[in-house]
């Protein structure tokens, strides 16, 4: 049954107000305001903890057709604050859904606005900066919206990776690659389980947010993975025995997660390290970088790379609001991708230390596939230090 729209408002902290009506629960939410440009997967970009404290405004007008299905779910919660669009659906047609996305936003207490006028609160946006918002579908007073916006937590110096890491060490064994060529039948890869213990490799994975898109693509390569928490110490991972480190993904300012910039900094050089967006960020500020907060973030399916070494470039997905600056990394680190609508540092190596990383996501969940190669570097660089 269609779920009944109720007046809503949207309201930023400058005092902008966006009315709307509220579908999925009724209630009241807030965090920083966002968007993203992808034109696909928004159960994935809902249930990514990198979104922790967010309003995902979707740029793509026309959302919900695709409905939603478990098995799309990128983590065991919808980790965004709220949901904005332009239009919500009528019909959900699409072979794999199991629950329309309002039923699937009321069940799990997310509050979301259609009737937006996205394109123009994009652009406000993209003019004034990411700052803090709150929707409320309960009220639409407009000084009650607004203080609840002004009483949302600042970005700047927020520790998130905390609220959204496991709480103890577990095994990852679920392997999906049915995209790669010559995978042949998708049925017999589409979760396949390899043995807990049967990898080549063992790769130890800090969860700062860690995406199962991620865990995936590392057991689809051979790998026994074992998922720690974001406060594992240096000498906790290497009693471990990892043949490799994967820095996952992950919400808030690198810079407040000092317990794993001094981790990762004690493990450099000891085993092969990989890093995706702010384990990218936090490879960056262990090896010595600084790091600073975009304007408005990087947030799609659809953003361009350049590869430096060869100056190919890459189409691919992104999510961070916070970046290296490259002026900062010592001699020995290179840029090795560079974002070509603002040249902003989307990778970095670090030969010596047996470590590099990447701004964007290449396990593609929403996404191209265009970087498949780095998880493949990753088992290069483990097998070349057996």
């Amino acid at each position: 049954m269609q779920q009944k729209l109720v007046p809503a408002l949207l309201a930023l902290e400058d005092g902008t107000l966006w009315p709307g009506f509220g579908f999925g629960a009724i209630g009241q939410t807030s965090g920083e305001i966002v968007f993203n440009t992808s034109l696909t997967g928004y159960q994935e970009i809902l249930t990514d903890p990198s979104y922790h404290a967010q309003l995902i405004t979707m740029t793509l007008p026309h959302i919900g057709n695709v409905g939603t299905t478990p098995e799309d779910d990128e983590s065991n919660r919808v980790w965004a604050a709220g949901l904005i669009i332009r239009q919500l659906s009528p019909i959900v047609s699409n072979w794999r859904a199991r629950q329309p996305l309002p039923d699937y936003l009321a069940e799990r207490g997310i509050v979301a606005i259609t009737d937006v006028n996205t394109r123009a609160l994009v652009r406000y946006i993209r003019t004034h900066g990411a700052m803090r918002a709150a929707i409320s579908s309960t009220t639409t007073d407009s000084a009650e919206v607004l203080a609840l916006a002004r009483a949302a937590r600042d970005m700047n110096g927020l520790d998130l990776a905390r609220e959204v890491s496991c709480a103890e060490p577990y095994h990852w064994a679920e392997a999906q690659d049915w995209w790669q060529p010559g995978s042949g039948d998708q049925s017999s890869v589409i979760g396949k389980q390899l043995a807990v213990g049967g990898g080549r490799f063992h790769v130890v994975a800090y969860d700062f947010g860690i995406k199962r898109n991620i865990l995936r693509l590392l057991a689809a390569q051979g790998c026994r993975v074992t998922v720690v928490p974001a406060t594992f110490s240096a000498a906790e991972v290497m009693a471990l025995n990892p043949d490799g480190i994967f820095l996952s993904n992950g919400p808030g300012d690198p810079a407040a997660c000092t317990y794993a910039i001094a981790a990762v900094r004690e493990l450099l050089g000891e085993k092969p390290i990989f890093g995706i967006c702010l384990g990218h960020q936090i490879l960056g500020l262990a090896l010595g970088a600084e790091t600073y907060k975009l304007k408005f973030g990087h947030r799609g399916g659809n953003q361009p790379v350049q590869v430096t070494a060869t100056n190919e470039v890459q189409i691919s997905s992104h999510n961070h609001g916070f970046a290296v600056d490259a002026s900062t990394l010592p001699d020995n680190v290179t840029v090795s991708h560079l974002n070509l609508n603002d040249n902003c540092c989307e990778g970095l190596v670090a030969p010596e230390h047996k470590a590099y990383s990447v701004q964007y996501h290449p396990e593609s969940s929403p996404g191209p596939h265009d970087s498949d190669e780095l998880f493949a570097r990753f088992i290069e660089l483990m097998q070349a230090d057996m």
